[in-house]
């Protein structure tokens, strides 16, 4: 709608995972790498925690992406709620095998799945291929019996190493369940933290998404002037999601009234009209 107005080739504020927009604050770097270490030194589980909107889902896309699907089979649950531990099983198993699932219904209970996804796991690694699991919104599990099953799929090991990574995802408030799950909690290797970014980083992010998208500002002349930017900040807390969900709007805005440049007022008058919270 608005992109070639600001001569981009598309939009650069979607708020979509996609692994093109990833950036690496420092905070989401040491992430980045301590979740990459934990797949590629097979330490069995690493847990990533954050404010809403902080990149969580998109850095574990950007992981995924980066690792190929050549030596890697993946299973990434985008939502774990569900009323049995099976139902997680099955989605393991449908993530990480090409094969149908079983149709008899005595084959889709626990044991038997366990079973099964236990000869997934050796058929990929006989396969020279590595088995990754990543466990999204995890904070909204309210059932223990869905954490006490990711602890038994960690229980597949061969004699020095584990046959799958499981990386498990979710709001801060997750680290206070896994804690209270001792089984599990002793099993997470590594654990990393997202937060707001600085009010530095701000004003890098959007020039970042800015570039992906393909603008050619200059630096002498950028779409969004230093004050707008610090009204951004301020305004969406330096949380990547909100700061997104602003910029589409003030782009759109910018658009429709034929604005050459986003200055501190702009910015005013597009929070108020649109009464963003």
């Amino acid at each position: 709608m608005y992109e070639q107005y600001w001569n981009l080739k598309e939009k650069p504020f979607q708020n979509t995972p996609d692994p093109r927009y990833l950036f690496l604050s420092n905070q989401h770097e040491d992430a980045l790498m301590k979740l990459t270490y934990v797949i590629a030194q097979g330490l069995g589980c690493g847990m990533l925690t954050g404010v809403f909107g902080c990149g969580k889902t998109l850095l574990g896309k950007a992981i995924l992406n980066d690792l190929g699907k050549d030596r890697y089979r993946c299973a990434y649950i985008f939502n774990p709620c569900v009323s049995e531990p099976a139902e997680l099983l099955r989605a393991i198993v449908r993530g990480l095998s090409p094969q149908a699932l079983p149709e008899k219904k005595t084959e889709l209970l626990v044991d038997p799945l366990l079973e099964k996804l236990q000869a997934i796991l050796l058929d990929n690694v006989s396969e020279g291929k590595e088995n990754i699991v990543v466990i999204d919104e995890a904070h909204a599990i309210e059932d223990t019996r869905i954490f006490e099953q990711m602890r038994l799929v960690l229980n597949f090991q061969s004699e020095n190493k584990f046959l799958l990574t499981l990386l498990i995802l979710g709001q801060p408030e997750l680290r206070d369940k896994v804690d209270a799950i001792k089984p599990l909690d002793q099993r997470v290797a590594v654990r990393c933290h997202l937060d707001h970014l600085s009010s530095s980083d701000v004003d890098k992010y959007i020039k970042h998404r800015l570039k992906v998208a393909g603008s050619t500002e200059s630096p002498d002349n950028p779409i969004f002037a230093k004050e707008a930017v610090e009204a951004i900040a301020k305004h969406s807390g330096s949380i990547p999601r909100r700061i997104n969900t602003l910029c589409d709007l003030i782009l759109m805005s910018g658009f429709a009234k034929k604005t050459k440049k986003i200055e501190l007022d702009f910015i005013k008058s597009v929070i108020e009209d649109f009464n963003v919270s």
